[in-house]
């Protein structure tokens, strides 16, 4: 039976500073990503990105937009720093995201920004079976 390997650098999300700290205790070694970022890099986490602003109610890269959206901006600076050993070597992503319409912007620019999609998954809870 083929094995297939995904490479790209799972992303989870949390909703509050609570679940941040348990998650980061749980598996150090993570990047933060938030759109309001505690005040210093958290214990367990190595790198941290923010991004600002609400998500576009256009489709990433449309012919008006012509750009891209913070959140991919801060998943690329993110990557930039690992790949530039401007931060320890992280192999996950925690998304501190306590808005519903943060979360979806996470998730839309997830499966619709191309050079995201290429570097970075939703995590997939593990299951028990």
């Amino acid at each position: 039976m083929p094995v297939f390997a995904d490479g790209r650098i799972p992303v989870s999300v949390v909703a509050d500073q609570a679940a941040l700290d348990a998650s980061l205790a749980a598996r150090p070694g993570a990047a933060l990503l938030a759109e309001v970022p505690p005040p210093s890099l958290p214990p367990g986490a190595v790198a941290m990105a923010r991004f600002e602003g609400e998500a576009s109610p256009h489709p990433l890269a449309c012919s008006c937009c012509a750009g891209r959206t913070p959140l991919a901006q801060a998943l690329d600076a993110l990557f930039l720093t690992r790949v530039r050993g401007q931060a320890q070597w992280f192999d996950r992503v925690v998304a501190l995201l306590p808005s519903g319409s943060a979360r979806q912007a996470l998730e839309d620019t997830l499966r619709g920004d191309a050079v995201v999609a290429s570097r970075y998954r939703p995590e997939v809870a593990a299951s028990g079976h």
